[in-house]
């Protein structure tokens, strides 16, 4: 079994850090011609996966856009999910799922195990039942290879007073912040594979409309961390500005980007994917020159 963290970074290397996000939304529904229905979702959602196979190694299901359509609209990101896997694309659930205990367990399930309906290669989870809620999903998604991506500073300006505020509790640093406080605490379970100078199997998201140093957010607690960057595209940072985002963590970084890909359209996408692509490429290689 090959760990999530080696098999990122193979998709990083063959295809490059361009994540597609698939956000079927009733207004892009509506844009490409389909129903606001569990079947309109499916559709949309095995378009995309068709346009993205072999031009990007990421995708990521928002699943809220599915699950507004009940046990059809899950099924569909069933379908969704597993033909993107048999396209060799690595799945990342935009699930943001959060608790403690046996229900944290429960979503662990869910999502990364292996033969799941929703099995994934990775899921969003929320940290703010504390870091060490997630220690069970940890262990869970290192055993069956998958991986996780914290929510430690988002792209969203809501989050800023919580994200920046400093931590009280005894184990935290003097001045730690909740975002690096976060960062911290899941960062054990990537040590290993940042010091063997590769990447572990948790992930943290870090949009690239924040600012690291006003979250107080380290960048020893990004070691070895995959990075899930919202932000780009329709959000407003142009793809091509990921090393100077993320400087020299820019290697670590999956670029998510949704509206900007499928506003396109269905007789488009592939362009704009393409486009993106290109962006990135260009700006990596002016980077080395």
């Amino acid at each position: 079994m090959t760990a999530f963290g080696e098999r990122l970074s193979g998709a990083l290397d063959t295809y490059g850090s361009l994540c597609v996000g698939i956000d079927p939304h009733a207004a892009l529904l509506a844009d490409w011609g389909l129903p606001a229905s569990a079947a309109g979702v499916r559709e949309f959602g095995l378009r995309v996966v068709e346009a993205a196979r072999e031009r990007v190694g990421i995708v990521k299901p928002q699943v809220a856009f599915f699950e507004r359509y009940g046990s059809a609209g899950f099924a569909a990101l069933e379908e969704v999910q597993r033909a993107a896997r048999d396209a060799g694309l690595i799945v990342i659930a935009d699930a943001k799922r959060g608790d403690i205990g046996s229900t944290m367990d429960g979503y662990a399930a869910a999502w990364l195990e292996p033969g799941a309906p929703l099995e994934a290669d990775a899921v969003t989870v929320s940290p703010y039942l504390g870091p060490g809620s997630l220690r069970g999903t940890i262990t869970a998604a290192a055993r069956a290879g998958k991986g996780v991506f914290v929510l430690a500073a988002t792209s969203n300006p809501e989050a800023f007073g919580l994200q920046s505020a400093e931590v009280t509790v005894v184990e935290a640093q003097r001045g730690q912040t909740v975002a690096d406080w976060v960062a911290a605490g899941v960062g054990w379970a990537n040590r290993a594979a940042a010091d063997a100078g590769g990447l572990g199997h948790v992930g943290l998201v870090v949009g690239a409309t924040v600012d690291r140093d006003e979250l107080g957010l380290a960048h020893e607690s990004l070691r070895g961390a995959p990075i899930l960057a919202p932000g780009f595209g329709a959000q407003g940072v142009a793809l091509g500005a990921v090393r100077s985002v993320f400087g020299p963590l820019a290697g670590q970084v999956v670029a998510s980007a949704s509206r900007s890909v499928l506003a396109a359209g269905p007789d488009g996408i592939i362009d704009a994917i393409d486009a993106h692509r290109r962006e990135l490429a260009e700006a990596e290689e002016e980077a080395r020159g």
